[in-house]
């Protein structure tokens, strides 16, 4: 689906139970302009900062599952509490930003919202959060587990050596050898080699016999 402003009141649908008086209590203290986006391979949600006489604009991916969801929300306005704060002189993803990513997410995690394992994984994440779930391994490997069920569907480190896998664009690739933390695949129609994450989700192809 196309990036789309949400209501509201329909943001309830993409967040934990309980939730939802904390967020909105964020959007609308800070004037927050908060779309849904399409799935994107490379990131999860973004931010951008007030300029101009617009507001505070963040998006989420909404094919994530409702926790993934909150999280990603919750990186993305610590963003925007950084901004705030220290506008462009500091990093990103700095310390910074890491002691606002932290104090939100202790602030959620005490409203046992999440299921434990994922609360566990967040509480040992607190004192040097990623850059993004997508790079903490343990919690996204988490995090799948609570996604809606793909048939056909893995991460990168359960296909089985030499074994052919199928991502978006049709693109096929055969799987390789592990090179620290990521997996070295062949690309079948270009012959190029291409490195995966191993929590990357793609699909199996059968071959026939």
């Amino acid at each position: 689906m196309p990036k789309q402003q949400v209501p509201f009141i329909e943001l309830k649908r993409y967040l934990p139970e309980g939730s939802f008086e904390d967020v909105l209590h964020y959007l609308l203290h800070y004037k927050v302009q908060l779309t849904v986006s399409r799935s994107r391979n490379t990131i999860l949600g973004d931010y951008r900062h007030a300029h101009g006489g617009s507001n505070h604009r963040i998006s989420v991916n909404g094919n994530l599952n409702k926790f993934s969801f909150l999280i990603t929300l919750l990186h993305e306005l610590a963003h925007l509490f950084t901004y705030e704060r220290f506008g462009h002189r500091v990093k990103s993803h700095g310390k910074e930003w890491k002691n606002e990513f932290g104090k939100i997410l202790v602030q959620f995690l005490s409203k046992d919202l999440f299921p434990n394992d994922i609360a566990e994984a967040l509480t040992q994440s607190l004192h040097n959060p990623a850059a993004s779930s997508c790079a903490d391994e343990k919690l996204l490997r988490i995090l799948k587990k609570y996604d809606p069920e793909k048939p056909g569907h893995v991460l990168v480190e359960q296909v089985a050596p030499n074994h052919l896998f199928k991502i978006k664009g049709d693109r096929i690739f055969k799987k390789g050898e592990k090179i620290r933390k990521r997996f070295k695949c062949l690309e079948v129609a270009t012959g190029k080699w291409f490195l995966f994450s191993a929590v990357y989700e793609v699909e199996i192809i059968e071959v026939p016999g």
